[in-house]
C-alpha cells in the first residue's frame, strides 16, 4: 500500500475527512445526471429468507437498520468500557461529562421547541439537535495535536459517548411503533441469555454474536428500532473474564469493529443519507421554523446547554473541572459538540419516516449540514484562541 495512504489512515482526522467526503459525494451525485442511478441503488431490494423468517429491505434500510446496528454495538462497548475502566468509572469522574451531556441535550431540544411548538408534524423532529457526532468532534480536536490537553479529549469522548447513549434511549422510547409482543418476548429472552453467558464467564465471542444476531432480528421485528440491539449486545460482552488470563473479549471486539465503523459503516451511512436534491432549495427555506430550530439548536443550544450545566454543577459542588482544564476550554469545546451530523441525520430518518415526509427530511438534513459546519468552524477558532491564551503546559500545572 502507498506510504502516503498508510500515513493518511493513521491520522486521527482521517475518519472525519472520509465521512465528510462521503456526504459531499452523495450531495454532488444527487444534484447531477447520476441522481436517478443513486436513488435506484438505494431503493434496490435485498431479500433474506430462512424458513419462516423473511426480511426484505432496500439498500438504504439495510444500511440504517443493519450496518448502523454494528455502529451502535461499538457505542455499547465503549460506554461499558468507560463505565468500568475509563472516565466514567467513579462518581466524581462521571458527574462532569454526565451533567454536560444532559445539558447539551435538553437545551437544544428547548431551542427546537421554541420554533416548532405549534407545528405537530415538525415537532416529531424534536430530538434532531440533541445529538453529537463523535468522529467529527474528536477529528476537529485532533487538528491541534499536542496543543490540546489530554483531559479535554477524555472529557469530550465521555460526553459524546453519554450523548449517544441518550440518543439510543430516545430512539427506544420515542421512535418505536406497532410493537409485537412475540418479537419483544424473543428479544427479552435473547438479552437474558446474553447476560447469563456473561455471568457464567463465557469468553468466546462466537456465542455472543450468534445470540446477538437473534436479538437483532427480534428487535427489528418488534417495532423497536434495530440499532438498540447493538447497544444491548455491547453491554453484554465481558470486559474481562475472572480467573482467566486471556485477552479481553470487549477490547478485542471493539478494536476489531472500530476500523470498519470509521472507514466503512459511517461513510456508507453518510453517502446513503446525505444525497439531498437542491433544485427546489432557496435561502428563504432556511428561515422556516424547522430548519431554524435545528440549526440554532446545534449552534447555540449545544454550547449554552453544556456550559451552563457545567457551570451550575461546579458552583453547586456536584462536579469539578477535570485536572488541567480551565472553564474556557469547556466553553470552546462545547461549540464543537454542535456538530450533530451522523446522529442527527439518523434521528431525522426516524422522526420523519415514509415518502410523504421527503421534504421535511431534506430540509432537516440541509439544516444539520449548515449547523454542523458552522459549529465546526466556530469551535475550531474558539479552541485555537483558547489554546493560544492558555498553553497546554500552563493548563496542566494549574
Amino acid at each position: 500500500m502507498n506510504k502516503k495512504l498508510v500515513h493518511f489512515f493513521q491520522l486521527d482526522t482521517a475518519p472525519g475527512i472520509i465521512l465528510i467526503a462521503s456526504a459531499f459525494l452523495a450531495l454532488i451525485i444527487a444534484n447531477s445526471p447520476l441522481a436517478p442511478f443513486y436513488l435506484a441503488f438505494l431503493d434496490t431490494p435485498i431479500h433474506f429468507k430462512v424458513g419462516s423468517l423473511d426480511i426484505e429491505k432496500n439498500v438504504l434500510l439495510w444500511i440504517n437498520d443493519g450496518l448502523m446496528a454494528i455502529f451502535f454495538l461499538l457505542i455499547g462497548l465503549e460506554v461499558k468500557r468507560e463505565l468500568i475502566q475509563g472516565a466514567l468509572r467513579t462518581r466524581s469522574r462521571a458527574m462532569f461529562p454526565v451533567v454536560a451531556a444532559i445539558g447539551g441535550m435538553v437545551i437544544p431540544i428547548l431551542f427546537f421547541a421554541v420554533f416548532n411548538y405549534n407545528d405537530p408534524q415538525a415537532m416529531q423532529g424534536w430530538a434532531i439537535p440533541a445529538a453529537t457526532d463523535i468522529a467529527f468532534t474528536l477529528g476537529v480536536l485532533a487538528l491541534f495535536g499536542k496543543q490540546s490537553p489530554v483531559s479535554l479529549k477524555v472529557f469530550l469522548l465521555a460526553l459524546a459517548v453519554i450523548d449517544d447513549l441518550g440518543a439510543v434511549i430516545i430512539i427506544a422510547l420515542f421512535f418505536s411503533s406497532d410493537l409485537s409482543v412475540i418479537a419483544l418476548s424473543i428479544a427479552v429472552l435473547a438479552s437474558a441469555t446474553l447476560f447469563y453467558m456473561n455471568a457464567k464467564g463465557v469468553a468466546r465471542l462466537t456465542g455472543y454474536l450468534l445470540v446477538g444476531a437473534v436479538l437483532w432480528v427480534a428487535v427489528l421485528k418488534s417495532g423497536v428500532h434495530a440499532t438498540v440491539a447493538g447497544v444491548i449486545l455491547g453491554f453484554a460482552i465481558p470486559l474481562r473474564i475472572k480467573h482467566h488470563r486471556i485477552r479481553s473479549p470487549l477490547r478485542y471486539l471493539e478494536n476489531g469493529i472500530h476500523p470498519w465503523s470509521s472507514y466503512l459503516i459511517l461513510p456508507a451511512f453518510a453517502f446513503a443519507n446525505s444525497g439531498v436534491p437542491l433544485d427546489n432549495f432557496s435561502i428563504t427555506l432556511l428561515l422556516e421554523p424547522l430548519p431554524l430550530g435545528i440549526t440554532l439548536g446545534l449552534l447555540f443550544g449545544k454550547p449554552i446547554g453544556i456550559s451552563l450545566a457545567c457551570y451550575i454543577s461546579i458552583k453547586m459542588g456536584i462536579a469539578s473541572l477535570p485536572k488541567g482544564l480551565h472553564f474556557a476550554h469547556i466553553m470552546a469545546a462545547s461549540i464543537l459538540c454542535g456538530i450533530g451530523f451522523t446522529m442527527s441525520i439518523f434521528i431525522t430518518t426516524l422522526a420523519f419516516p415514509g415518502t410523504d415526509n421527503h421534504a421535511l427530511v431534506d430540509l432537516s438534513r440541509i439544516a444539520i449540514f449548515i449547523g454542523s459546519f458552522l459549529a465546526s468552524v466556530i469551535g475550531y477558532l474558539a479552541l485555537k484562541q483558547t489554546f493560544e491564551r492558555i498553553p497546554r503546559h500552563t493548563a496542566d500545572v494549574e
